[in-house]
């Protein structure tokens, strides 16, 4: 990974890009901490990229610019060439759509929850049964869990099902936020090979944080590395040194305990 740890910021001006950062950086706190950025840089159409670094590096709020859960403190943010902040926020959580490291069914059923993001959008009910049992089907989800509450799945069966109900949103832009963290091996690798067949039939922009390297080195084809809210590395990832990177991500995460205590090491 040759020249890979030093600052290497892409910026794609160019018109063809789904997602656009312009100096786009995140404070917070009562001293205007530096969360995330200047981040400056470009997502095409139908890549599938993994987000990656150590706990705290920003991944996460990186994401929640992106789906408007927050707002940047300086930059612009685009999708498709407009401004996020002048898309209606329903309509832009539709095409940009993100699958939190919690996901929570809402008090609802597990049925109830996968078909309410299509009734919100008042899709015809024929086509909601049926996209439905699409997913349940393509995501393997047991036909014993529909009437389950989330109180009765294991936290990597409530990771299946959120994936299963961002994709049948058929969103424009999926942002999977550590999505296999609390799954086995199998359901892990099912779950993220129906995702990579979205990108190759349907152009589905994926953006995907994991802390387990090795599903971003099987499915991505762009890493993005964050440290300490910087963006130090954009790679093509055939071209990633994974063991060096590995190495990296560990000493900063066993800095930050050193530092902070595990207690206020956050992800």
């Amino acid at each position: 990974m040759a020249g890979c740890y030093g600052p290497l910021l892409i910026l794609d001006r160019g018109n063809s890009a789904m997602l656009q950062l312009e100096q786009v950086s995140l404070r917070g706190g009562l001293g205007g901490t530096v969360i995330l950025g200047p981040l400056s840089l470009g997502i095409q159409p139908g890549e599938f990229v993994g987000v990656v670094g150590p706990t705290g590096a920003g991944k996460t709020s990186l994401f929640r610019l992106l789906n408007r859960l927050q707002s940047p403190t300086s930059g612009q943010l685009f999708l498709q060439g407009q401004s996020l902040e002048t898309r209606p926020i329903t309509q832009l959580r539709q095409q940009v759509v993100l699958m939190a490291q919690d996901s929570r069914l809402l008090g609802m059923t597990v049925q109830a929850a996968l078909a309410y993001p299509l009734q919100l959008q008042d899709i015809n009910p024929a086509q909601v049964t049926q996209r439905v049992r699409h997913w349940i089907a393509q995501c393997q989800i047991p036909t014993e869990w529909l009437g389950r509450s989330e109180l009765e799945l294991s936290g990597g069966q409530r990771q299946r099902v959120a994936i299963a109900r961002a994709l049948l949103m058929e969103p424009t832009v999926l942002l999977l936020d550590e999505p296999t963290s609390s799954q086995d091996v199998g359901s892990a690798t099912h779950i993220l090979g129906r995702v990579a067949e979205q990108v190759r039939q349907r152009g589905l922009t994926v953006l995907m944080s994991n802390h387990q390297l090795e599903w971003i080195e099987q499915f991505c084809d762009r890493v993005l590395f964050l440290e300490q809210g910087q963006l130090r590395g954009d790679w093509p990832a055939s071209t990633v040194d994974w063991a060096m990177l590995r190495q990296r991500i560990m000493t900063a995460n066993t800095d930050a305990r050193e530092e902070w205590g595990d207690d206020e090491v956050m992800g």
